[in-house]
């Protein structure tokens, strides 16, 4: 009984193996022709699937438009796909990576998993690329390297160096860089991330630039900015590169230590410029009058006068010690508000036209009344101009040839000529100037006149005009 029970197991067990071993058998003649338990290529299951199919997958998978390429100036150009007749096929490298597979070993890969990332084999017609990659614009633009300059030149901006050999791009380099990107399939590629550019080595006389353009740079940098109202006056560059003194033959004057050299009187011609435009005593203006209208004004004693005198010694010691500030220039005159429009918001409009003065303070209307200026018909009218109230006083007592008259309140703006009350008139405006005018003097009624004075300042700019 133990013997047949015993030849009877041995049986089993003699046919359970020759079943797995059919089994091994099998599955290791089914898997020499596909991939593998468990093969995942470039996240598609290929478990067996034969090589086409795989390759199919992968293809319509894949997509490859073609690539861009930047240069050190962050330009972006691009060579595209169908420019260069680009194909490409996973069979051959699929082909190669399942010969590296061994099918009788596939139990092994019901344990571990066979995950890849395989690149398509590339092809692409070598004559359109040379063609794409010459048409390129910094392959056009190339400069021979022995054209390539280093030297200093005068712009409107100031002197700038020209350094036309830092940074050079290696044609031969870039183009081996961009031909070993499409065969890989990249999308982009940075010619400076591939050090594709260098430097050129130096002559002895560009050396010699390169160092004189050091000095010439540090000196023509200046910090000084002019604060001129609202509008800044920066000595920049621009203007720092016409003080330079030059010799006759137009190269850079340098004195015994090799410094350079200012033009002799640049820093006087600049203030005298500076003072020629931002001087406004005495000057035309373009006044928006109450009535509607634009007006020109002309002369008076109201505006700026630069201290031209101060400003030179100032500029002159600023310079030479590379200050860096905003500077407001000294003043021998001073108007409310520097600048070219120095008249402000607050200002007396005097329209001798109109016969109407007007106070404003910043911008708002604050006083209208009716006035009566100089008699047009004795030649004693008042004259225009941009003036300002310089003395206010009470109880005053008006002389002049033949007559001496009281006023409450006095406010002269150029010379004996002043705004007052006059007691001894009793209508204001219309045309009386014409024929029963003032001296010269602005007559206002007495109420407007208290109110005017006590609002209006010492210095308030006054604008008289017909």
């Amino acid at each position: 009984m133990k013997k047949r029970t015993l030849k009877h197991l041995a049986v089993m067990f003699g046919m359970i193996m020759i079943s797995l071993m059919g089994t091994y058998f099998g599955l290791a003649i089914y898997y020499h022709n596909a991939f593998a338990y468990g093969t995942w290529i470039n996240g598609v299951y290929c478990t067996g699937k034969s090589i086409k199919e795989v390759n199919d997958e992968l293809v319509q998978d894949f997509t490859y438009k073609g690539l861009t390429i930047y240069d050190s100036r962050g330009n972006a150009y691009t060579i595209l796909a169908d420019d260069i007749s680009y194909q490409f096929d996973f069979g051959k490298a699929l082909e190669i990576y399942q010969k590296q597979q061994n099918p009788w070993m596939w139990i092994d890969s019901m344990v571990h998993a066979h995950i890849t990332e395989l690149s398509p084999v590339v092809s692409y017609n070598p004559e359109k690329l040379d063609a794409c990659f010459a048409a390129l614009p910094f392959c056009r633009e190339e400069i021979p390297e022995t054209e390539r300059r280093l030297e200093i030149v005068k712009t409107s901006q100031g002197y700038e160096l020209i350094n036309e050999r830092t940074q050079v791009l290696n044609l031969e380099e870039a183009k081996a860089v961009i031909v070993a990107a499409v065969e890989e399939s990249k999308e982009k590629v940075s010619l400076v991330d591939e050090a594709c550019y260098h430097d050129l080595d130096l002559t002895k006389q560009m050396q010699d630039t390169l160092a004189l353009w050091e000095k010439l740079d540090a000196f023509q940098q200046c910090g000084i900015v002019y604060q001129m109202g609202e509008e800044q006056i920066p000595l920049d560059k621009a203007v720092i590169s016409e003080w330079i003194a030059l010799d006759e033959s137009g190269g850079f004057l340098l004195d015994e230590d090799g410094q350079f050299q200012l033009k002799e009187g640049a820093i006087e011609n600049f203030v005298k410029a500076l003072a020629a435009e931002y001087d406004t005593v005495g000057v035309s203006r373009q006044f928006h009058a109450t009535r509607g209208e634009l007006v020109t004004v002309e002369g008076g004693l109201y505006g700026n006068r630069i201290d031209q005198e101060a400003e030179i010694a100032y500029l002159t010691e600023a310079f030479y010690t590379r200050r860096q500030e905003i500077h407001e220039p000294a003043y021998l005159q001073e108007a409310w508000v520097h600048g070219k429009e120095d008249i402000g918001s607050t200002y007396i409009e005097v329209d001798m036209g109109e016969q109407k003065m007007y106070y404003y303070v910043d911008g708002v209307l604050k006083l209208e009344t009716p006035i009566v200026t100089g008699n047009t018909s004795r030649r004693m009218g008042t004259p225009s101009g941009v003036n300002f109230v310089y003395l206010k006083q009470k109880n005053r007592v008006l002389r002049g040839r033949n007559y001496a008259s009281h006023v409450d309140f006095w406010m002269p703006v150029k010379g004996n000529i002043g705004i007052h009350d006059a007691a001894w008139r009793n209508k204001f405006g219309g045309d009386i100037f014409k024929t029963n005018g003032s001296h010269g003097c602005i007559n206002t009624p007495r109420e407007a006149m208290e109110q005017l004075y006590d609002m209006a300042e010492v210095g308030t700019p006054v604008v008289m005009f017909y």
